[in-house]
């Protein structure tokens, strides 16, 4: 596109939490954040970046929590798995709309809706500038959708992970909590672990650095972001 700076990255695996579809409204879907997002999503694909999405599903359940000690943990997850795939939806519609040419794959069949997870197909989709949005977490009980999109960036060779969060970087604490927290520009992912900052999971922090992927983690309150990162802006935090 005219006027925007190249991508830093070719091949990316966004992950985007499902509280953030949900705005202020912490619940279901704002379809103003997510048109927002989608229209920067649609500017990353016209400078030529090949772009897989992994969407969350706080926004309507979270297994291990809402389900926690109520329900059983196995059907817990699906359910959060569930709520992944009405975010996917969503998502691809508003992508649609606006002229982005999008397939949803699901790690669980539901073929009604969407295609099945195939790591070729994704491929090939990828390869043909289609937006390939990832849903139903690994499959997996017991794992989280951060690590689902590290799983997905390392089976389709993104460069990188970008984590949009509603955090706008890694501090040594919380800085909510403690005005005198620390942001980082870099970190390692051992540090991370050995200091337990809240980034991912310990199962996607060491799966991420296992396959030497670097994850940047920034803030979505501005999905304009998303481009930055991808041009390779100074912002959030690299950890690598």
């Amino acid at each position: 596109m005219d006027g925007e700076p190249g991508p830093l990255y070719r091949r990316v695996l966004l992950k985007i939490s499902g509280e953030a579809l949900a705005g202020d409204n912490r619940f279901g879907l704002d379809f103003e954040v997510i048109r927002r997002v989608c229209d920067v999503i649609k500017r990353c694909v016209g400078l030529g970046v090949e772009l897989g999405l992994v969407v969350g599903g706080g926004n309507f359940w979270r297994g291990a929590v809402d389900g926690g000690g109520k329900i059983e943990r196995t059907r817990a997850d699906h359910m959060g798995m569930m709520a992944t795939v009405m975010n996917s939806l969503a998502v691809a519609d508003v992508l649609e709309q606006i002229g982005v040419d999008v397939r949803v794959q699901t790690a669980l069949e539901i073929r009604a809706v969407a295609e099945p997870y195939i790591r070729l197909k994704a491929d090939k989709h990828l390869r043909r500038g289609r937006v390939v949005i990832f849903a139903c977490g690994t499959g997996s009980p017991y794992f989280s959708t951060d690590t689902a999109a590290v799983l997905r960036a390392a089976e389709i060779g993104a460069e990188v992970i970008l984590l949009a969060k509603n955090i706008d970087g890694v501090y040594s604490a919380d800085p909510k909590k403690d005005p005198s927290a620390i942001k980082y520009d870099k970190i390692s992912y051992d540090d991370v672990l050995a200091r337990h900052l809240a980034v991912m999971d310990s199962t996607a922090t060491s799966l991420s650095m296992d396959n030497r992927i670097p994850v940047l983690l920034f803030e979505l309150r501005d999905p304009e972001n998303i481009l930055r990162a991808i041009v390779g802006e100074k912002i959030g935090t690299i950890v690598e």
